[in-house]
C-alpha cells in the first residue's frame, strides 16, 4: 500500500474541534442556530435602543400637546402628487364635534414635511450628564413627529416606548442577576453540604413556590410605601422580582453540585485543604455555567412580563416612572382599545421581546446540551 492511499486519522475541521475549549464548541454550536443568531441581534438592537433612547425619541416623552390628545400615528410617505421625495408626513389637523365635542384628525396634504436625521428637537440631557438637543429623526420649523400616535394628554407614544425600553428591559437584566446570585449561593450551599441543612433549604423552596405567584406579587408591591421615590420604587420592584424568582435557579445548581461534588478534581480540592466556599464557586460552579446562563435567559422574559403585568395593575412602577407596563394603563378600558387601537402598541414591544429572548434561550439550551442536535 502506498503513502498515498493512507486515510488521514482526522480531518483540519475535526482535529481544531478536538482541540476547542468548551466555551469554543459552545459558540459554534450556537452559530448553528439560525433564529436564535437573529433573535441575539434583534435583542441586542433593543437594549442599544434603550441605551440611546434619549437620541432615538424624536420628542420629549413628558411634553404634552392639548391640539395632539388621542391623535392617530402619521404615516410616512414617498410620493407627493405623484413626484417621489424624501420620506415624509402630513401634518394633523385637529377637528372637534360641536355636538359632541369628540376630536378627530385628518392629513393636511397640500403641506408635506419631510423626514431630517439629526434634528433639532427638545432637549435632553443625555444620561442625565451631557446636555444635548439633536434627535435621530424629526421634522423641521418646531413640528413634532407622532410615528405611533399621541396619548390621552398628546404625549409622543413612540418616544414614551423608547423611554420605557430602558426600565423595561434593565429591570429583567437585574432582577435576573439578583435571582442568580441567590441561586448560585443558596443552591449551592444546599447541594454541597447536605443533609439537615439541604432539607430545610429545600422545604424553604417548595413554600415559595407553592404561593399563587400574582397574589404574592401583589402583596409584596403594596408593601411599598406611597411616599416612595421612584428610584427607590424601581429597586425594590428588582429586589421583589429576584425574590420570588431565585428558587428555580437553586434548584438547578443543587442538581448539577450534587452530581459533581464527589468528582476527582473537587475530592482532590479538598485534600489541598480549599475551602468550600471556593470549591464551590470556583471549581464547581464554573462547571455548569453554561446551564445556568441558559437558565438566566429564560428567566429574563418572566421577569419583563411581571413588570409589566404589575405595573398595568397600577401596583408596580408609577408614574411619571415611564415603563411598557405604565403605558399600558390607558388601554385598560374596552372604549379606549376600540376607538385608540394604537395605544396597543408597547404590547407589541413586550411580546417581541419576550418571543426574542425564549429564542435565543433555545439556541443557548441546544447549544449547552452535548447530546442535542
Amino acid at each position: 500500500m502506498s503513502a498515498d492511499t493512507i486515510t488521514p486519522v482526522a480531518a483540519p475541521a475535526e482535529e481544531k474541534r478536538y482541540l476547542a475549549s468548551q466555551w469554543q464548541l459552545f459558540w459554534w454550536k450556537f452559530r448553528d442556530h439560525r433564529l436564535a443568531r437573529v433573535a441575539l441581534w434583534f435583542l441586542v438592537a433593543l437594549y442599544i435602543m434603550a441605551a440611546l433612547c434619549e437620541v432615538i425619541a424624536p420628542n420629549d416623552p413628558n411634553r404634552r400637546d392639548a391640539k395632539r390628545k388621542l391623535a392617530s400615528p402619521q404615516r410616512i410617505h414617498l410620493l407627493h402628487n405623484g413626484v417621489l421625495r424624501r420620506p415624509f408626513v402630513y401634518p394633523q389637523v385637529q377637528h372637534i364635534n360641536p355636538e359632541t365635542l369628540a376630536q378627530s384628525y385628518t392629513e393636511d396634504t397640500a403641506r408635506p414635511l419631510s423626514i431630517h436625521f439629526f434634528t433639532k428637537g427638545d432637549p435632553y440631557s443625555f444620561w442625565g450628564l451631557i446636555p444635548m438637543d439633536r434627535r435621530l429623526i424629526g421634522l423641521p420649523d418646531g413640528e413634532r413627529l407622532y410615528l405611533m400616535g399621541a396619548d390621552r394628554l398628546g404625549r409622543d407614544l413612540f418616544a414614551r416606548v423608547v423611554y420605557g425600553s430602558r426600565i423595561s428591559l434593565t429591570i429583567g437584566l437585574i432582577g435576573v442577576g439578583l435571582s442568580l446570585a441567590l441561586g448560585i449561593l443558596i443552591g449551592g450551599i444546599s447541594g454541597y453540604y447536605g443533609g439537615v441543612l439541604d432539607a430545610f433549604i429545600q422545604r424553604t423552596i417548595e413554600i415559595i413556590r407553592s404561593f399563587p405567584t400574582i397574589p404574592l406579587w401583589l402583596a409584596l408591591s403594596a408593601a411599598m410605601p406611597a411616599e416612595w421615590s421612584n428610584i427607590r420604587v424601581y429597586f425594590c420592584m428588582t429586589v421583589i422580582l429576584a425574590l420570588v424568582g431565585w428558587t428555580g435557579l437553586a434548584r438547578v445548581v443543587r442538581g448539577k453540585i450534587l452530581a459533581l461534588r464527589e468528582e476527582d478534581y473537587v475530592l482532590a480540592a479538598k485534600v489541598a485543604g480549599v475551602r468550600e466556599f471556593t470549591i464551590i464557586l470556583r471549581h464547581l460552579v464554573p462547571g455548569f455555567m453554561s446551564h445556568l446562563i441558559v437558565t438566566a435567559t429564560l428567566a429574563i422574559p418572566s421577569m419583563i412580563l411581571a413588570e409589566t403585568s404589575l405595573s398595568f395593575l397600577r401596583l408596580g412602577l408609577r408614574p411619571p416612572t415611564i415603563s411598557w407596563g405604565v403605558l399600558l394603563q390607558d388601554a385598560q378600558s374596552i372604549s379606549a382599545i376600540a376607538l385608540y387601537p394604537w395605544l396597543l402598541f408597547p404590547i407589541a414591544f413586550v411580546v417581541v421581546t419576550v418571543l426574542m429572548f425564549n429564542f435565543f434561550g433555545d439556541g443557548l439550551r441546544d447549544a449547552a446540551d452535548p447530546y442535542s442536535h
